[in-house]
């Protein structure tokens, strides 16, 4: 009886050291578990982080490829296309003004009628007695310089001036000039008109022709084609007189 209460006990304890085991290796697997569920958090939360961190490089990339693609248009736009120009004096009055700013581009058509251009001045260039070119040092000139005038014959048209009637003729028909401040008065002496413009030559006058110094000018003539740095497109300053300054040719 003493050996079957005495093998009652150690079953008793055995079995309950068992549980203990049991419930040990199951707070172990818990644990561990546990542990794992922990491990796969911290890793979500690093490859959230990292794809955040991702995020954000690849916003300051775009941001930053934006930022140097606008500025590099910038920069071709105003090294091929734009050009900015100051103007000084009056000979383009009411068009443009003294101290007006403008835009200029170096990528145009022609010129034709009724184009402002920008024109290095370098030069004089008149027609002898036959009609040929003939160019006139003018190093010594004050008009030696950077001009603005609008083209008013091109190559192949005649032109005439009346300057007792104060019109302009271009092939034999009276031009209609809304532009002009004043009418012209004066024709000069350095042609003999009518003349034909040569090939590769304009004729350009200034808006404001009573104070124009242009082609009727001893310092200016003839405009060649190389003489001119761009055409005229647009004023932007004043801003309160931003005005685009293509011609409208009927």
């Amino acid at each position: 009886m003493a050996d079957e209460v005495k093998n009652t006990t150690e079953n008793t304890e055995a079995e309950e050291v068992t549980e203990a085991v049991e419930e040990i290796e199951e707070a172990a697997e818990d644990a561990a578990e546990a542990v794992e569920e922990k491990d796969d958090e911290d890793n979500e939360q690093d490859e959230e982080a990292e794809k955040k961190e991702g995020k954000i490089v690849d916003d300051i990339l775009e941001i930053v490829e934006s930022t140097l693609l606008t500025v590099f248009v910038i920069i071709m736009i105003f090294t091929y296309l734009l050009h900015p120009v100051n103007v000084v004096g009056k000979s383009m009055n009411n068009t443009l003004m003294d101290k007006d700013r403008i835009f200029m581009t170096t990528v145009y058509s022609g010129p034709h009628y009724g184009d402002i251009v920008v024109i290095n001045n370098d030069m004089a260039y008149f027609l002898d007695s036959t009609g040929n070119v003939i160019d006139k040092d003018i190093s010594n000139s004050g008009l030696k310089e950077c001009i603005i005038k609008r083209v008013i014959a091109e190559p192949g048209q005649t032109i005439d001036l009346d300057a007792e009637k104060e019109q302009v003729i271009v092939d034999g028909k009276v031009l209609d000039e809304p532009y002009i401040r004043q009418t012209m008065n004066d024709a000069g002496v350095m042609f003999n008109f009518p003349i034909t413009i040569p090939e590769g030559y304009y004729f350009v006058m200034g808006d404001n022709r009573r104070e124009s110094a242009d082609s009727r000018n001893g310092d200016v003539g003839l405009i060649k084609k190389e003489q001119i740095y761009g055409k005229a497109v647009l004023r932007y300053s004043p801003i309160k007189d931003f005005k685009f300054l293509l011609f409208n040719k009927k």
